[in-house]
């Protein structure tokens, strides 16, 4: 997509030193082997005679090497996805050689020995691999491709073999919410180190799937939150995270981070770039275009960093700009507002409540110690 060109008369951050840029989320391809129902990003479904953009490996090495002076010190890898990029090995080896941490997302299916191997050489990396059911008939009817269960079964193994204990991501929904338990056993079996439960967030295809009824309501979500966080927890050596606002986690959980970096917000230290080099809040401004910042090619990332109107807004704004709920919960200086991309897509407004809290206090679920007093 056209990304539009940085105002260059943008005003002067008074804070800029005070934001890092730790982390730049690489979304490679705009293409997936896979098709998800409930995909946040919607990319377009790649095969071997049909393939679509992904990111120039030249401006990928130029991005990095303008982001190490702003303090970059890691960055995740994701899609579409990320190991189906023509040049992965290449970028790999970049990211081992800039001494940066590696974290990755995938499916699995693509997860050879030698990409295994070359991800495991990175400082610190983290992958994760998400597996929807433990059967392939469930698997595959989220996925939308058959005989990726069973590849995605051979990447996790490849990723043992390298050294790995990857993490099992489940996104839940109402065809495989029984399956939970049998998952837990399954990441068991195969070496997984943990497995993080998502809950389909209403954007591009998750949001057809709020519609015809196939995700769950926000009762069967805080109550399954509360199972996983206490009873299933403690029933398994393998890490378990449930990914709802920091307000429903017991204070056990409630800073512990997911192993990919979205334990709470990140979004005062991170940065998206996109696949044909835009620069975005993160995969969002493959949705919403008005979260596209810059260009790669054109624009500087030091004054995309430091220039641009919204980051600015959100800097000076958060968390005392968040609205409803948001604004009224004793843990918005650490939540952020849970998922800013996620509340503009919904209202165009970055200080709109999380639809999960707002659900939750509209059926009064929300934890009434997790909010401010009123009066």
């Amino acid at each position: 997509m056209p990304a539009p060109h940085m105002d260059k008369a943008m005003p002067e951050d008074n804070k800029n030193h005070k934001y890092n840029l730790n982390q730049l989320y690489f979304y490679l391809t705009e293409g997936c082997n896979l098709r998800c129902r409930h995909c946040w990003i919607g990319p377009k479904y790649q095969t071997e005679g049909h393939t679509h953009p992904s990111l120039d490996l030249n401006l990928f090495h130029s991005i990095i090497e303008q982001a190490k002076p702003l303090g970059l010190t890691g960055v995740k890898l994701t899609g579409g996805e990320p190991l189906m990029h023509p040049n992965i090995k290449e970028i790999l080896d970049s990211i081992r050689t800039e001494d940066l941490r590696l974290t990755v997302e995938t499916n699995g299916v693509l997860c050879t020995p030698e990409l295994s191997d070359k991800m495991a050489a990175c400082k610190d990396p983290f992958v994760s691999v998400s597996l929807d059911g433990t059967d392939p008939e469930t698997h595959e009817w989220v996925r939308g491709v058959a005989g990726c269960f069973r590849a995605s079964l051979e990447g996790m193994r490849n990723l043992v073999k390298a050294g790995f204990k990857p993490q099992v991501v489940m996104t839940i929904m109402r065809k495989n919410k029984d399956q939970i338990k049998a998952m837990i056993r399954l990441a068991e079996d195969r070496g997984a180190g943990s497995v993080k439960f998502n809950i389909v967030q209403p954007t591009a295809r998750g949001q057809k799937m709020h519609e015809s009824g196939e995700t769950l309501t926000i009762e069967e979500l805080v109550n399954l939150g509360q199972w996983v966080e206490t009873t299933l927890s403690a029933s398994t050596s393998v890490l378990l995270y449930y990914d709802h606002p920091l307000a429903f986690r017991p204070l056990g959980k409630m800073f512990a981070d997911s192993g990919d970096g979205c334990g709470v917000c990140r979004i005062l230290g991170i940065l998206g770039v996109l696949a044909d080099g835009s620069y975005s809040l993160c995969g969002i401004g493959e949705t919403v275009p008005d979260l596209i910042f810059a260009h790669a090619a054109t624009d500087r990332l030091e004054a995309v960093w430091t220039r641009t109107p919204m980051l600015l807004e959100l800097r000076n704004g958060i968390p005392q700009r968040l609205e409803g709920i948001c604004g009224d919960c004793l843990m918005k200086g650490v939540c952020l507002g849970s998922c800013i991309a996620q509340n503009y897509y919904s209202g165009k407004n970055l200080w709109a409540p999380f639809w999960y809290c707002e659900q939750a206090l509209n059926r009064g679920l929300f934890p009434g110690t997790r909010m401010r007093a009123n009066g």
